[in-house]
């Protein structure tokens, strides 16, 4: 069993990583969880990927100019060991879970756009974006679409949720569909609509030890990859198109 995690170049990649800790809890040992760095071609072969929260998304990758005002904070080596990694679990159909960064990235990946700066584009009196050292504070409430694979793992229609980000979604990208939103119409989670697991939030359940939504999120991730992995599932042609 293998999980790729993508991180910033100044995470650590240590145990009390919130991300390897959360991974630990789902029932993967440390030996399983590989932390691909900015810039390295991610594994051969992996069984599950987590995309993980950092800086912003260059947004050429989805046919913009950086804004004005924006302040945005780039790597393109990240940018590349992300997409890489999405494009290798994509094709072989291998569960994806992105967090923060992460639905970007998948939403860009699949042919979306994103807001670069919520603050100077879309005002909202949503507190969207709090100091690291608050990572554990419940910012804002999120609603939870019915019918969703998100709704099946909190079973609740809304979920209390810390907030670090300073980007989201603009415009979805195809065969995504919307699993949550912010009161401000914000997304703040998606999924893929046909038959894969494929699941992004923009809020940090790494983060919120103890939560019984976000232990969910990671355990449902694990039983997925798990499954898959027992299975020998090979998925056909037509379930690797983009919508």
């Amino acid at each position: 069993m293998r999980i790729v995690l993508t991180l910033d170049r100044d995470a650590t990649k240590r145990e009390e990583n919130d991300y390897i800790r959360s991974l630990e809890e789902a029932g993967f040992s440390r030996d399983e969880i590989v932390v691909v760095d900015p810039g390295a071609e991610p594994p051969e072969e992996f069984d599950g990927a987590v995309l993980g929260g950092g800086c912003d998304v260059d947004p050429s990758r989805y046919g913009q100019s950086p804004r004005p005002g924006a302040e945005l904070e780039l790597d393109a080596d990240r940018d590349v060991t992300d997409f890489a990694v999405f494009e290798k679990a994509w094709r072989a159909g291998t569960p994806i879970f992105g967090i923060c960064r992460g639905l970007q990235v998948v939403n860009v990946a699949l042919g979306g756009t994103l807001v670069q700066d919520i603050p100077t584009e879309r005002p909202s009196e949503v507190i969207h974006q709090r100091p690291p050292r608050e990572k554990t504070r419940l910012d804002h409430e999120i609603a939870v679409s019915p019918g969703t694979l998100l709704s099946e793992i909190a079973n609740r229609p809304t979920i209390a949720v810390n907030s670090r980000h300073h980007q989201a979604i603009l415009v979805p990208a195809p065969g995504l569909r919307i699993s949550a939103t912010a009161r401000d119409g914000l997304v703040e989670g998606v999924e893929w609509k046909k038959d894969r697991w494929l699941l992004a939030v923009q809020w940090h359940p790494e983060n919120l030890a103890g939560d019984p939504v976000s232990r969910a999120l990671f355990s449902e991730f694990a039983r997925a990859v798990r499954e898959q992995a027992a299975e020998g599932i090979s998925r056909p042609p037509d379930l690797l198109t983009r919508a």
